[in-house]
C-alpha cells in the first residue's frame, strides 16, 4: 500500500507577512496551484489558484465600502481545509483531492509542514498500466520465491494475489513486497480456490 509520504515533495512556501504581489509572482512563475503559508514551521493558511482566478487577491473590502488592494498574504489566505499526513493511504488522498476539486494537498507531520502531494505526481504513479503493474509485482514475488508461486491480478492499482497454499506468513510477505511496487494502492491475498478472480469467472 502506498502512502502520501512516498510522493511528498518539497514546496515553495511564504509567510503571512509576504507581500501579495510577491506571492502571486511566485505562483505564476512556478505554475503553482497551491501556496502554503507557514509561521514557525506550522501551516497557518494556503493561497489557492482559485483565489487568483476569483479576484480575491486583487481586491479586499476597505473603509467606507471602497475596495483596496491587500498588502500581505495573511490578509487573503484561506484556512487549510484539506491536509493529509505522510502516513495517509494514497487512495484516501486521491479521493480527497477529487471530492474537493484540488490539484494538491499540504502534508503535515505531527503539526509541522512536510511538503505537498500533487495530483500530477499521483497520476504519474497510479497511471501505470495494469499489465505493467502486474508484471512488476510478479517479478518481485518470483524473485523472492525463486519460482512462479503467485498468480497476480491488477486493476487500477488494486492487486490480487492467488496461490495454492494458505500460509499467513507467506501471504503477509507477499503483501509487503507487492505494496512496495509504485502504483500499488491495495493488496489482497487468497488461496487459489477461493480467489475472487477465479470465482467471478466461474
Amino acid at each position: 500500500m502506498m502512502r502520501v509520504g512516498d510522493l511528498t515533495a518539497p514546496a515553495t512556501t511564504v509567510g503571512p507577512d509576504t507581500p501579495v504581489r510577491e506571492a502571486v509572482a511566485r505562483m505564476t512563475a512556478e505554475g503553482l496551484t497551491l501556496l502554503p503559508v507557514l509561521s514557525g514551521g506550522a501551516l497557518v493558511g494556503v493561497l489557492h489558484e482559485a483565489d487568483l482566478l476569483g479576484g480575491r487577491v486583487r481586491h479586499a473590502p476597505g473603509g467606507h465600502g471602497n475596495p483596496t488592494r491587500p498588502q500581505t498574504v495573511g490578509e487573503v489566505m484561506a484556512r487549510p481545509y484539506g491536509t493529509v499526513s505522510p502516513w495517509t493511504d494514497l487512495a484516501e488522498a486521491v479521493v480527497l483531492m477529487a471530492d474537493r476539486g484540488l490539484h494538491s494537498l499540504p502534508v503535515v507531520r505531527e503539526g509541522v509542514f512536510a511538503g505537498v502531494v500533487t495530483r500530477r505526481e499521483v497520476a504519474s504513479v497510479l497511471g501505470r498500466s495494469d499489465p505493467h503493474l502486474r508484471a512488476a509485482v510478479a517479478l518481485r514475488l518470483d524473485g523472492y520465491a525463486g519460482r512462479h508461486k503467485w498468480e497476480v491480478h491488477a486493476h487500477r492499482g488494486e492487486v490480487v494475489l492467488c496461490d495454492e497454499e494458505d500460509d499467513p506468513l507467506e501471504q503477509h510477505i507477499a503483501t509487503v513486497l507487492a505494496a512496495g511496487i509504485p502504483g500499488t494502492v491495495h493488496v489482497a491475498t487468497y488461496r487459489r480456490d477461493v480467489c475472487p478472480e477465479h470465482t467471478a469467472a466461474a
